[in-house]
């Protein structure tokens, strides 16, 4: 099975954590996707640039969340969250998934 880079399972973890929140209405559920694939995004991280790398984009992954939501006051819900998770995904193919 091929892998899914750590990349798309950031972004992903960051715009479907928002989209499930926001259509269940369930803040919890959307946290749950989000740590989920943050997780996973994580292990990849580790694997492929090592701890530093790794708690290094970890940080800018829940930056990124934290940041979206004053973000959001300026320029819309979801072009906030499409943002970060673009740098979000910028980072992590920049530090760990390109070397594959």
């Amino acid at each position: 099975m091929a892998r899914v880079p750590s990349a798309v399972l950031a972004a992903t973890g960051l715009v479907g954590g928002y989209g499930v929140a926001r259509w269940t209405k369930k803040r919890q559920l959307g946290g749950a996707v989000l740590a989920v694939a943050g997780a996973a995004a994580a292990q990849q991280w580790r694997a492929r640039a090592g701890g530093k790398a790794a708690g290094a984009l970890s940080a800018a992954y829940v930056a990124a969340f934290a940041g979206s939501h004053p973000l959001a006051k300026k320029v819309g819900a979801w072009p906030s969250v499409l943002g970060v998770a673009g740098a979000v995904a910028v980072a992590s193919w920049a530090v760990a998934d390109r070397r594959g």
